[in-house]
């Protein structure tokens, strides 16, 4: 018996370590990448449109809903995403060939969006400051004194940096990330064991710098920046994105035969619910009770990062559970639009900041300017990636 229970140990160890077998496309996670595309083409398209700060004379309460919501877990569902497909890429790829791969698909992209995309976006913002403002005066400045903001392609460089580590950490230990992957065995049948400990992790890395920074401060160097608080947060949801997709794949949290793929939907909604709205009570604590004062307490911002962290969480399981109990390709849109995804991110942001800026002078409603601009943007972003993708050996990089 004492034979018998050490050889199933040392099977599974082998099991776990070896490299998992080639799988088809999941189209849950392909609808789930494409679909976060779309959110953050919507998040752009209203923040201008909120009711407090807004930029345009138009405003609805209703987008700061959205955008609070959006802010709150698009970002860090990205990084897990990305990192699903990290270790397996590592175990298949000599170290050399997949820090190509990651440059190439990575840093060409970040480097020609910053060098015209970016500053062509923020332009549309210049005019408005500056009419007379030539391009050229205004690229020339911000590449050289700044401010160079990299708008939402800051993603970009920080998953490439993430992608280095995993590939430096992968060649001290492949076995590094083998604690998070029996972790999600554990969650095929018990996916809150998987989101509580989720929970845990971003809470210990994010209140404390959320506490320290504050909500608004970057890390910035040219037109490399991130946000301050966030960085590790980010971090983890990469490193336990690529723990859960470094093997057992099927048998893990994100199997077709999983809890979390069985339904359990309104659950997660419920536990998504809670501190959303106590989110919007400390931010109504902090204006009728504080007075909206430019720096908060530290209660207030360990408060608030403690509920966005589980927010955070609970958003990703929603969505994930939704579409893992979907995963039949009846999104149409999303099945068409999934080859395209990632160019409409790279490409969007100049698109929605022109078309807002064409429509500042305009009396209309906010729903029907935001409106404007997400249609618009989505279309005029798809069809550009779909041109950039016919130059050849562009689809080796979008």
């Amino acid at each position: 018996m004492v034979i018998s229970v050490s050889q199933s140990a040392a099977a599974a160890k082998v099991e776990l370590q070896s490299p998992p077998r080639t799988r088809a496309r999941n189209a849950a996670l392909d609808h789930a990448r494409t679909f976060l595309t779309l959110v953050v083409v919507l998040h752009h398209a209203v923040i201008p449109y909120t009711y407090f700060g807004h930029t345009d004379p138009s405003s609805f309460i209703g987008f700061d809903c959205i955008v609070l919501a959006t802010d709150s877990f698009f970002m860090a569902m990205f990084f897990f995403l990305s990192g699903l497909f990290v270790w397996p890429g590592l175990k298949h790829k000599p170290p050399q060939v997949f820090l190509r791969d990651r440059l190439l698909r990575l840093g060409l992209p970040f480097a020609i969006a910053v060098l015209t995309l970016i500053p062509l976006a923020y332009y549309a913002i210049e005019l408005r400051a500056n009419p007379d403002a030539s391009f050229s005066a205004f690229w020339w400045k911000t590449v050289t004194v700044g401010p160079w903001p990299s708008g939402p392609v800051w993603f970009i460089w920080v998953l490439l940096a993430f992608d280095l580590s995993a590939c430096l950490l992968y060649q001290v230990s492949p076995t590094l990330l083998d604690p998070l992957n029996r972790l999600s065995l554990r969650g095929f049948d018990r996916p809150r064991v998987v989101f509580l400990f989720l929970v845990a992790v971003t809470a210990i890395l994010y209140v404390p710098l959320r506490v320290y920074f504050g909500p608004n401060h970057w890390f910035e160097f040219g037109a490399f920046s991130v946000q301050s608080s966030r960085v590790l947060l980010y971090a983890a949801y990469f490193y336990i994105g690529a723990g859960i997709g470094a093997a057992n794949f099927e048998r893990g949290l994100l199997g077709a035969e999983g809890q979390l793929s069985q339904g359990g939907l309104p659950r997660w909604i419920i536990v998504t619910l809670i501190p959303y709205c106590l989110l919007w009570g400390l931010i109504a604590i902090k204006r009728l009770v504080l007075g909206n004062p430019p720096v908060q307490p530290d209660w207030y911002e360990a408060a608030y990062g403690l509920f966005f962290a589980v927010f955070s969480a609970g958003m990703m399981f929603c969505i994930l559970a939704y579409f893992l109990n979907n995963r039949r390709s009846e999104f149409s849109v999303l099945d068409r639009m999934q080859a395209d995804a990632y160019g409409i991110f790279l490409v969007h942001y100049p698109i929605v900041l022109w078309i807002q800026y064409w429509l500042f002078d305009f009396d209309l409603p906010a729903v029907v300017k935001a409106s404007i601009a997400f249609v618009g943007t989505t279309l005029l972003s798809w069809g550009a990636t779909w041109v950039l993708r016919q130059i050849p050996g562009a689809k080796n990089v979008l």
